[in-house]
């Protein structure tokens, strides 16, 4: 975060959609600004982004780059202290925060399970608070295993201190799509992973996303990992936004930060192919295990 002193944007409150033409984007930050400490620390700092239906958007940046800040205000964890959040054209400030977080599911880092609750109940825990039949949760449960490829005998009935990291973020992800939400958001969820089950895991989601047509926004410090996975990418440091784009988009701008960052894999690249035999690329196995 920026420790200089404020010079937060003072933006307006939220006024009506301006282009009533274009199609209404998933998510939608106007000049969004947030500060702690009584404006001393600044984490978003007038920041405009619009995620349209159906996109997988990356946010990178470094730590304290306010990535994370901006995701929690998407869905009231936090709430702003100027500008506007809107979901599907909606105010967030007009609509019950509680009712607001349960129809967007939510992977937090290292999953985020609750420990004294099974699989099955972590899972079901969003539709049994919504009212959901028991039977009809219990179906669901199945489902979502069967969804992100963990056994039900071997798993429903365990607890998360049971699980390796990678099946505790199955499960993480599991428990965010249990209530069937169009819009998921996503903070670091696999940074703690090793590489193997990192990079199956980040398939696995992409293929998800894909699959039930959903909009992601997900946080990372990893700019392979977001051109790996991403529609797009927005960069930002110290509270702004500096750019947002394609990879390819991104190459021409005329930040050094963010042509720094797009950098980064093809150096890491580079190193590798210098580092290890060829025959080790050729021979690795086509799946990474599970």
């Amino acid at each position: 975060m920026d420790t200089q002193p404020s010079r937060l944007v003072q933006a307006p409150p939220c006024g009506s959609i301006a282009d009533m033409t274009s199609p209404t984007p998933a998510i939608a930050f106007e000049n969004v600004a947030k500060s702690f400490d009584h404006g001393r620390l600044i984490a978003v700092d007038g920041v405009s982004l619009t995620v349209a239906q159906g996109e997988f958007l990356a946010i990178v940046g470094g730590s304290g780059s306010g990535k994370t800040t901006l995701l929690r205000l998407a869905n009231r964890l936090i709430e702003t202290d100027g500008g506007c959040v809107r979901i599907r054209g909606d105010d967030v400030q007009s609509l019950d925060p509680i009712a607001l977080r349960r129809r967007i599911g939510y992977v937090f880092q290292s999953g985020g399970l609750f420990p004294h609750m099974s699989v099955a109940d972590n899972i079901g825990i969003t539709p049994r608070l919504l009212g959901t039949p028991a039977a009809e949760i219990s179906a669901r449960v199945d489902e979502l295993l069967d969804l992100v490829r963990l056994d039900r005998g071997r798993h429903r009935d365990r607890f998360p201190h049971q699980l390796s990291g990678g099946e505790r973020q199955r499960v993480g992800v599991a428990r965010a799509l249990a209530a069937k939400p169009d819009i998921v958001l996503m903070d670091e969820p696999f940074g703690a992973l090793d590489p193997l089950t990192r990079d199956a895991l980040g398939e696995d989601y992409r293929q998800l996303h894909r699959d039930l047509r959903l909009t992601t926004v997900m946080i990372t410090h990893d700019m392979a990992e977001a051109v790996l996975l991403a529609d797009r990418i927005a960069v930002m440091r110290s509270g702004r936004l500096l750019a947002q784009g394609t990879p390819e988009q991104l190459s021409s701008s005329h930040e050094p930060y963010v042509l720094q960052l797009l950098c980064t894999p093809r150096r890491q690249a580079e190193r590798l192919q210098a580092l290890l035999p060829q025959s080790a690329s050729n021979d690795a196995p086509s799946m990474a295990p599970r």
